[in-house]
Parts: structure tokens; C-alpha cells; sequence
């Protein structure tokens, strides 16, 4: 399982923007986090062409299948759609690693008995403005 902002464990941060030019105010090497929406495809493009890594919060299952085609790294959804999330990812093989974000610790052990590929503790977003 993987562990984004976790206390215990030393990870990555997302940087949530909002532009192509708030791409440039993140650290080199760095995973942007965006939210699916037909005005971020220009985003997402530009980061898929420039080897930049994605996070994608995405709301449903049409938004899921979506993300993994555009060949996202991540695809963040929530809990109560993490399991469909999964079965997808696995039965179509995706590339992207289902991920959940959490507010408490004690939510671990039921996405890990469910499969889901890793949890994002609310502190590994950072906000980042153009």
C-alpha cells in the first residue's frame, strides 16, 4: 500500500494547481493534483507531454476511465468509490494507482482489506497559486 503524507512514512507531495503556469511555482520532479474537468485537459496535456506526473481527483466512474486513458500517474477518488475504483484498475490493468484520501488513520485497515492501492493524508496537498 501507499502512504502520501502519512506521520509514520516519508513520501511525496502533490502540489493542487490550477494552471500550466502554476506548473513552473512547483519543485522540480514534482506530482501535480488537479481535479477532472474538461477546462483542466489542457493541464493534463501539457504535464503528460512535459514528463510531469499527475494526480487526478476524479468523482466518478466515467471520470476514472478517462484519467487512465489520458495516462495519469494517480486517480484519487473517494472512499465510497474506491472499490469499483479498484475492480476497474484491476481488470483493465491501468497504469494509474488508485489512491483515497483520508481523514483519519483508522480508515487504513478497511482500504487495505478492500485492495486500493495507497491513501493521501491531508497534509501531502500542497496548494500552490500562478
Amino acid at each position: 500500500m501507499l502512504f502520501f503524507g502519512h506521520r509514520f512514512i516519508e513520501s511525496e507531495h502533490f502540489y493542487h494547481i490550477s494552471s500550466i503556469d502554476s506548473i513552473n511555482n512547483t519543485p522540480p520532479s514534482s506530482t501535480i493534483y488537479i481535479e477532472f474537468n474538461e477546462d483542466n485537459l489542457d493541464i493534463i496535456k501539457y504535464a503528460i507531454d512535459n514528463g510531469v506526473k499527475i494526480a487526478l481527483h476524479v468523482e466518478n466512474v466515467t471520470q476514472i476511465v478517462y484519467g487512465s486513458a489520458l495516462g495519469v500517474d494517480y486517480l484519487l477518488v473517494a472512499k465510497e468509490l474506491s472499490k469499483t475504483a479498484q475492480n476497474l484498475a484491476d481488470m483493465y490493468l491501468f497504469d494509474a494507482k488508485i489512491l483515497v484520501n483520508i481523514e483519519d488513520e483508522k480508515e487504513i485497515e478497511e482500504l487495505a482489506l478492500l485492495g486500493v492501492d495507497g491513501v493521501v493524508c491531508s497534509n501531502a496537498i500542497i496548494k500552490i497559486n500562478s
